[in-house]
């Protein structure tokens, strides 16, 4: 029962107050931990291709030392909450909860998107590159809109149903282990080059984590957008999935595109839902109604699976 306390409390201070300070923030701790270590697995760019062995024991290392330290220093943070009085326990854990997630914010920078691009399309670009890494310079102002749209359903995952999801199984320390794992793919997690290094193979170990840990709450966040739509095909569903070379961020976007019954694309790439038209500014508005709706049903969802598993 308190920890399902202690995950709406840790919902209303996000919606209320949004992210922490940098200084306190433990993704950003995590973050100068992983940028100190890349820079000593990861080669330098020329000649980073002729160790590969190397630079992937290094990544291996390098990740488990990180997530070994994130699980202990979460684990060691529960058992003292849990010696609390009940409700400063319940106050404590969703202060731990709350930066381990990001609803507010992901919603807000998605939204802006549009709002920018409705001024126009140069300041719809400098948005978007905020919130994705591919080169937003050249995109028309549909491709900008898609970005948006699909960067929504995809970090829906990464943001709030893979922490949350976590967060039911193993408390603090799932979620915690999640979102090292999450911010590693992020920073190590390229195929060839970027920054001057080699992340072939050093990054190879935080992407497989990344998708190993990704897997079913990707498949649940794709099934909470079609359920907060109305319901959707699973056939039509998996099928459009697999237009993506991901193992799980075509489920949440196939999801969205097959909700809002509009294409989503990244040219060169994958097409999901290729018959049906473009997004227009109307489609973005729902699909944040839509993602809003797949929040709540999460929440209700993993209150109800606390509740029914506790004492």
């Amino acid at each position: 029962m308190f920890a399902g306390l202690s995950l709406w409390l840790a919902f209303a201070i996000d919606r209320s107050w949004g992210e922490p300070p940098a200084r306190l923030h433990p993704v950003v701790c995590t973050g100068r931990y992983l940028g100190w270590a890349g820079r000593r697995i990861a080669p330098a760019v020329p000649g980073a291709a002729s160790r590969p062995l190397r630079s992937l024991v290094a990544g291996a290392l390098a990740l488990g030392v990180g997530a070994c330290a994130t699980t202990l220093l979460a684990m060691a943070l529960q058992a003292w909450l849990r010696r609390l009085p009940p409700w400063w326990g319940v106050a404590g854990t969703a202060l731990a909860l709350k930066p381990l997630f990001s609803w507010r914010r992901l919603r807000e920078e998605c939204g802006a998107v549009e709002a920018a691009l409705a001024r126009s399309l140069d300041e719809g670009r400098q948005q978007l590159a905020r919130l994705v890494s591919r080169d937003a310079a050249q995109l028309d102002a549909v491709q900008v809109r898609e970005s948006a749209v699909e960067s929504l359903a995809e970090n829906l995952n990464d943001s709030v149903v893979a922490p949350v999801f976590w967060f039911v199984l193993l408390g603090l320390p799932g979620a915690a282990l999640y979102r090292f794992a999450n911010t590693a793919d992020a920073m190590w997690g390229y195929r060839g080059a970027r920054g001057g290094r080699e992340w072939e193979w050093a990054g190879k170990c935080a992407a497989r984590a990344d998708d190993l840990l990704s897997w079913a709450p990707a498949r649940l966040r794709a099934l909470l957008i079609a359920a907060a739509a109305g319901g959707l095909s699973w056939r039509r569903l998996r099928a459009e999935a697999r237009h993506t070379t991901s193992p799980n961020s075509g489920w949440p976007m196939a999801a969205m595109a097959l909700a809002l019954r509009v294409r989503l694309s990244k040219p060169g790439v994958y097409v999901l839902h290729a018959g049906a038209p473009a997004p227009a500014a109307a489609h973005a508005r729902r699909a944040q109604r839509i993602a809003g709706r797949a929040v709540g049903q999460l929440l209700v969802l993993a209150s109800a699976v606390l509740w029914a598993s506790g004492p």
